[in-house]
């Protein structure tokens, strides 16, 4: 039975130190019974009052940090790491938790949003409470999750004056310090702490993270970026611009994608190839501060004007070398992969249900979220995993008592699986219980049907466990 107790969650709570060793205990338990209630409230997880006060308790608690819930989740990244071998991508995104309060205070604002019109004629403004969450997933060049390395919450307090300020302020003047763009810079080094072979790393990030002071960052922790520019900076000598150069780049190769519309009709896209090598230098009022870098800029344009939706126009600017096309659409696939993290966020919003939350204040939703992470990661591990090891074994994700339970709900004969017992026919198994049809030209489960399974799963388990230690079993 101790084998049995001691799950998954136990390597990603091992590396969790508190003041108080209750503490460690009840972070255990909160996370093994929100397993098994993935996106339901607190009181239905815990089942009872005094866990769900307890539970309640733990999140109000001072002593209690999401640096210190997420402690173990991050060794744990950092070991997956150390066991992969070759390029590992660092995706950086930031998201939003909205919440419906009547008095803002406690948790916070996001942003303004226009709310239509008054019976004046006048724009209606209002703030939106919530909070904001930048996060980094590791994650192999096939996808798998290999978990967070970084992540930083906050919310906004006043914009009154915001609006004036941008006016008055150059931003490209104003510090990194100062402005909220420092969270990309801060992840960087925190991820690149973590994981400890800089060189490995490609951190990628969409137009928000076009910023100079990353790329020199990069450079002076030996690591790697990869990011969608929407900046048109000086090159050269400073006479002209990255986009002045790469008009004068002839097509260098085009690649065929199949890409799908809005609704849901695949189609296959031409895409023209342009990459160079480009000086390129800081902005104007930071030129004493950063020196100019050597990038690669590469456009990938989709030629002629698709029907039912926009045209693929990438830009990319990477400090990695790329010498032919081939080299070109590798870095374009390793872009691709950063819709991960927007499939991370959609589990934490959509499955955890993290936007549902009734918790009072930024600092208990904040502590809450963080324990979300490690069950969203969980999901996703999950669903990648099939796709990516679908032959190791399934002790690699699943226990004894559980691969029991699987083989007397779903018999290999009765689903057409293989009859070697591997990883891949037992989630395959697990998908089913969420729903999955599982016929034969149905593409590999999601994530949603995955977490239904789960979820089923472990309340089969539970039962099973309190069958066989009832007295009256048998």
């Amino acid at each position: 039975m101790d084998a049995e107790m001691n799950r998954w969650w136990g390597g990603e709570l091992a590396g969790c130190a508190f003041a108080d060793v209750r503490l460690g205990q009840r972070l255990r338990k909160l996370l093994e019974r929100m397993e098994g209630a993935i996106g339901e409230s607190l009181p239905l997880a815990c089942q009872d009052w005094a866990s769900t006060k307890a539970a309640y308790r733990f999140f109000a608690n001072d002593r209690v940090s999401e640096e210190q819930i997420l402690a173990g989740h991050f060794q744990a990244t950092h070991a997956r790491f150390a066991a992969t071998d070759g390029v590992i991508l660092v995706l950086h995104d930031t998201t939003e938790f909205t919440y419906q309060r009547e008095r803002t205070e406690p948790i916070g604002l996001t942003y303004r949003v226009n709310s239509g019109m008054d019976r004046t004629g006048r724009f209606r403004m209002h703030t939106v409470c919530g909070l904001l969450m930048h996060a980094s997933l590791a994650v192999t060049i096939e996808g798998l999750p290999l978990g967070l390395s970084a992540i930083r919450f906050w919310s906004r307090q006043k914009f009154k004056g915001l609006a004036a300020l941008k006016r008055r302020i150059n931003p490209t003047r104003v510090p990194i310090e100062h402005k909220e763009s420092i969270r990309w810079l801060e992840n960087m080094c925190q991820s690149t702490s973590l994981l400890g072979e800089p060189a490995r790393c490609i951190h990628v990030g969409d137009r928000e993270s076009d910023i100079y002071e990353l790329f020199c960052l990069a450079q002076n922790l030996g690591t790697h970026f990869l990011v969608r520019t929407c900046v048109d900076r000086l090159a050269g000598n400073g006479g002209h611009t990255i986009a002045d150069e790469m008009k004068e780049i002839r097509v260098q190769g085009v690649h065929h994608v199949e890409v799908r519309d809005g609704r849901g009709r695949i189609s296959t896209a031409a895409v023209e190839l342009r990459y160079r090598s480009v000086r390129v230098l800081p902005p104007v009022g930071k030129q004493k501060r950063y020196p100019a870098l050597i990038l690669t800029v590469i456009h990938a344009k989709e030629r002629g004007t698709p029907v039912g939706r926009p045209p693929i126009d990438w830009k990319l600017i990477t400090d990695l070398p790329v010498l032919s096309c081939a080299a070109a659409i590798e870095k374009l696939r390793w872009y691709a992969m950063r819709w991960k993290i927007e499939v991370f966020h959609k589990i934490l919003k959509s499955g955890c249900r993290a936007e549902q939350a009734r918790l009072r204040t930024a600092e208990r939703l904040v502590k809450l979220i963080a324990v979300f992470c490690i069950l969203s990661w969980r999901i996703f591990w999950m669903t990648m995993i099939q796709r990516s090891a679908p032959l190791a074994a399934p002790k690699l994700a699943l226990t004894d008592m559980e691969i029991t339970i699987l083989d007397r709900l779903e018999p290999n004969q009765g689903l057409g699986l293989p009859k070697t017992k591997t990883l891949s026919a037992y989630l395959l198994k697990i998908a089913r219980l969420g729903g999955y049809l599982a016929r034969t030209n149905d593409p590999p489960p999601g994530n949603i049907v995955m977490w239904r399974g789960l979820t089923r799963l472990t309340d089969i388990r539970l039962g099973v466990m309190l069958a066989t230690t009832s007295p009256n079993y048998g």
